[in-house]
């Protein structure tokens, strides 16, 4: 049976960021709107996911709203239904996650992915990864970029992360902002807690609450639209 017919259905795309590191382009738009080859670049994400067999989105927002119902007036992208989850105070990654448990119906887990990324890296070697180990987390992760701050040992799991622990494993690598999950580790947090995903990551990996695997994927490419310099840039490439 398929990956898409069993499991992988839905997907959560983080909207909510206030979008400070692009100022001022992002006083008057969230940044996963602001466009790049003449579409919102959120819409990316979308496609990407999309090509994994994703049935409907789940984004959630919280600065300029409205400006999502705006770009997206029949709540769909190319067939596929977005259900918006507004967050009246701004939850961060972990806790905007936690904060769309009750819509994910019987979903056994999802795919979670930075609405702020525009890449086109291949999906369904993570999603294989995650079917075929079944921990609790997979992470994207690639060998090269920016920050280099998650670290595998040999058995492909997260060992580190920022090295808060002192164990630099078999490599670092980078975090694409792309994930799979099982939506049982939605226990671990707390609703209506304003908690990064990152912290609780850490806090898995310290209390040994659960698995956290992670699979380098260095094919395709991975921008993350983190300067005003960077989204420039791809703006000029991609026309």
């Amino acid at each position: 049976m398929s990956i898409r017919k069993r499991r992988f259905k839905t997907a959560f795309i983080l909207g909510a960021g206030l979008g400070t590191r692009l100022l001022p382009l992002t006083e008057k738009c969230p940044k996963p709107l602001l466009k790049i080859g003449g579409r919102p670049i959120v819409t990316y994400a979308m496609d990407n996911l999309i090509r994994v067999g994703v049935d409907r989105f789940i984004i959630n927002t919280h600065y300029l709203a409205d400006l999502y119902l705006k770009n997206f007036p029949d709540k769909k992208w190319r067939g596929r239904p977005i259900i918006f989850r507004h967050e009246p105070i701004l939850l961060d990654t972990g806790g905007g996650l936690k904060n769309i448990e009750d819509l994910l119906g019987d979903d056994e887990a999802i795919i979670c992915y930075n609405g702020d990324v525009i890449s086109d890296l291949p999906l369904r070697k993570l999603l294989m990864t995650h079917e075929k180990r079944r921990p609790d987390i997979t992470l994207a992760l690639r060998t090269n970029g920016p920050i280099l701050n998650v670290c595998l040992n040999e058995a492909g799991e997260v060992c580190d992360i920022r090295n808060r622990f002192g164990n630099p494993g078999i490599g670092s690598f980078l975090f694409t902002g792309i994930y799979s999950i099982e939506k049982s580790i939605l226990g671990y947090l707390e609703l209506g807690k304003t908690e990064s995903i990152i912290s609780l990551f850490i806090r898995m990996i310290a209390e040994r609450l659960g698995s956290i695997h992670g699979i380098v994927i260095d094919e395709g490419e991975w921008y993350d639209i983190g300067s005003k310099e960077e989204y420039e840039r791809l703006r000029a490439e991609k026309g």
